[in-house]
């Protein structure tokens, strides 16, 4: 099967790649510069235009290009943030209506249900009201020249992807509690809803074989666990102090009303994958967290 990826330099898109090209499949990257090598193909999300040749044929487009969040909360990020998702999907919706392309997977994230306190929520959930679900809604919107011209949408409401390599954990909260800095975030009292970078490869990949599912879908690990027992795991696995606290004024100064979403969160369970048939390896985070830590001192050690 022929395989087009976007967002392929990030964390998730070079496992996506790595998993399906092991199994022999032909994958291509939609890349934003002049093509370097042969499985690279060019596409401009500002002027809306993509290699259509490099799309035809192709089984499945997983497209999960946009700005990061993780920088400070200004009003030109914030901007450039919702023009990467609103933009780049709508070109990619358009070029695979145009090629006749049967799937699309897009990603989106758990902040599409804003700040529901305890409620556990599903797919179900209605939107949120925060400026992160708004992104979220504008960005699975997007979508829609693709549903209109057939084609199988699935938007991928991701949670926060666990990893030592790449992300929020492997280049943030790793260093900061391996050096003894870590903590609760305000109250700790929020749900923080996650998944291991390898189950979201094996929830990407089943979702892409099953022709039976579409529209939104949750990839998140089936127990969420507040801020502060995130917190308490990263200690007793790191042996080191989880003391520090960050209050909430100390967010907002740099993040502004993304701090909201920090302090709020989700508490997010899979129900379409779990009813679907799908297994998690990694169900718990303490040891998903050793497991993960685990596989990079083996790999450092290879």
């Amino acid at each position: 099967m022929k395989v087009i990826l976007t967002g392929a330099s990030g964390l998730l898109g070079p496992a996506l790649a790595r998993s399906w090209r092991t199994d022999g499949h032909d994958v291509v990257r939609l890349v934003r510069r002049a093509p370097s090598a042969p499985d690279e193909a060019q596409w401009d999300p500002v002027r809306g235009t993509v290699d259509i040749d490099a799309v035809r044929g192709a089984g499945v487009v997983v497209h999960l290009a946009g700005a990061g969040l993780g920088r400070p909360w200004t009003p030109h990020h914030r901007r450039a943030v919702m023009d990467s998702r609103v933009q780049g999907t709508t070109t990619i919706a358009r070029a695979v209506a145009e090629a006749g392309v049967p799937t699309l997977l897009s990603a989106s994230g758990v902040g599409y249900y804003g700040n529901p306190g305890d409620t556990v929520v599903d797919e179900s959930a209605p939107a949120g009201t925060t400026y992160i679900s708004e992104i979220a809604q504008r960005w699975e919107a997007a979508t829609f020249p693709a549903q209109q011209a057939g084609t199988r949408v699935v938007n991928l409401r991701t949670a926060v992807v666990l990893s030592a390599e790449r992300g929020a954990y492997g280049r943030r909260l790793l260093p900061i509690f391996r050096l003894g800095l870590g903590g609760r975030l305000g109250s700790g009292r929020q749900w923080w809803s996650w998944v291991t970078l390898s189950d979201y490869v094996r929830a990407v990949r089943f979702l892409a074989d099953r022709e039976d599912l579409s529209g939104p879908v949750n990839v998140a690990a089936p127990q969420p666990l507040t801020n502060a027992d995130m917190t308490a795991a990263m200690g007793r696995v790191l042996h080191r102090p989880t003391l520090a606290r960050v209050p909430g004024f100390a967010l907002r100064l740099p993040l502004r009303d993304f701090a909201e979403d920090l302090l709020g969160g989700q508490r997010v369970v899979p129900r379409r994958l779990l009813d679907a048939g799908f297994t998690f390896q990694d169900p718990e985070f303490e040891p998903a967290l050793r497991s993960v830590l685990a596989a990079e001192r083996g790999a450092a050690s290879s």
